[in-house]
């Protein structure tokens, strides 16, 4: 027995030094190989999209190549210590063969989530909606994307059952807002003061980098109830047109104060018995 341990004891040791040896070196080279690679192939996109997509694929990559080598390592071991592993192998292809029927669902994953690391719809660090779920995406593997929305839930959704998947931060992020004004509002002022809010804000050391095109009024959208809307569109870097949509209305509102322009709010005048006041 000593002997045993001797000879093969010191193998199956340097089999396993050599399995985390060449683990190690894939978590750190694979990453900068990936990046390189991403880097070439999107070249000319923002390095932020460059950043999201090498991260997505190198966590894939790494933690594959990680389940191999195990696996590799077992194998080796198993022949060290005399087992014969053909049997084995045999044995596990049958395995695979019934599991297979009974895990269509897993098969049905892996594919989808194979399809969604080579098209690249969303990656890690995009707010993205999948399967009627928004958040952000914080992982996603060959089986499922997690993502974790606005109150901290996170959610594990499988990649099989992702038919529709809408990205709000691909390359760029839009500023989208309606502001409304009453009707006895002179639009054309209006309009001025608000597209001044919005260059100062670009022009600002905090902001200027956030914003990709300066958010201006584009239309008229609505002649609604109780005011007029007015559309702001604009552009931002990827995830920067909340906070950027959030500081606007903030100084929209300020400004609209001290020029004394009404922003409306729905509201009913009801009368007793008396006859309507004439308008002066």
């Amino acid at each position: 027995m000593i002997e045993w341990f001797k000879i093969h004891g010191l193998r199956i040791l340097v089999i396993i030094i050599i399995g985390f040896v060449v683990y190690f070196i894939f978590q750190k080279v694979v990453p900068r190989i990936i990046r390189r690679t991403v880097t070439l192939q999107m070249k000319g996109k923002s390095q932020i999209e460059v950043q999201k997509r090498s991260k997505t694929v190198s966590r894939v990559m790494r933690n594959t190549i990680g389940i191999l080598i195990g696996i590799l390592v077992l194998f080796t071991i198993l022949a060290e210590v005399g087992i014969n592993i053909g049997p084995a192998l045999a044995s596990l292809g049958i395995l695979g063969l019934a599991v297979g029927f009974g895990a269509q669902n897993l098969v049905k994953d892996i594919i989808n989530g194979l399809f969604i690391l080579i098209e690249n719809p969303y990656g890690v660090g995009d707010v993205a909606k999948v399967a009627g779920i928004t958040g952000l995406v914080e992982e996603i593997n060959l089986r499922r994307t997690i993502l974790r929305d606005l109150d901290g839930i996170v959610h594990y959704v499988p990649n099989g059952e992702i038919n529709v998947a809408s990205n709000f931060t691909k390359e760029f992020s839009r500023v989208n807002m309606n502001i409304s004004v009453s009707y006895g509002e002179n639009l054309d002022r209006v309009i001025k003061v608000i597209n001044s809010i919005c260059t100062k804000l670009a022009q600002e050391e905090q902001w200027k980098e956030k914003i990709i095109k300066i958010p201006q009024v584009l239309r008229i959208d609505a002649l609604g109830d109780s005011g007029i809307d007015i559309k702001i569109l604009g552009e931002t870097q990827p995830i920067a047109q909340w906070d950027v949509m959030g500081e606007l209305r903030k100084r929209i509102k300020d400004e609209f104060d001290r020029q004394g322009i009404e922003i409306p709010w729905p509201h009913m005048k009801v009368y007793f018995g008396n006859s309507i006041p004439d308008k002066k």
